[in-house]
């Protein structure tokens, strides 16, 4: 893979993870209960490539 590549991918994973934090710690601090467990699922599609990538996982507040 050449650095066009990694560049790109390395912006993308960095604007989800960016962004997906911030809307995630303002929905907790909307939320405000402090210590109580969140399921958390993230998903990534790429249709020209019939991609369909899920994550999931277990996020606690901290209020």
């Amino acid at each position: 893979m050449d650095d066009t590549y990694n560049m790109s991918m390395r912006k993308f994973l960095k604007q989800v993870g960016v962004t997906s934090q911030q809307a995630i710690e303002a929905a907790l601090r909307d939320k405000g209960e402090s210590g109580k467990s969140y399921a958390v699922k993230a998903f990534v599609t790429i249709e020209e490539l019939g991609l369909d990538h899920e994550v999931s996982g277990t996020i606690v507040g901290n209020g």
